[in-house]
């Protein structure tokens, strides 16, 4: 019973000097200029290969398609 009150404590100890650890998480901005991943259109994928117009009948379908009343007709 002893041992488990003392692996208990200890268990809690280093839990709590875990958190002492913890390196702060800013990010840094440069003015003017975008340092994230460059962002694609959705039409630009290698599925529809930079056609927007099939992209734009691809979402018209699938919107279509999740509408219940056009379903059971």
């Amino acid at each position: 019973m002893r041992r488990l009150k003392i692996a208990a404590l200890a268990a809690g100890v280093a839990l709590g000097l875990s958190a002492c650890g913890e390196q702060a998480q800013v990010t840094v901005y440069e003015q003017g200029r975008y340092q994230g991943k460059a962002d694609t259109r959705p039409w630009e994928g290698p599925l529809f290969n930079g056609d927007r117009e099939a992209w734009e009948k691809a979402l018209m379908s699938r919107s279509r398609n999740q509408s219940e009343y056009n379903r059971i007709q």
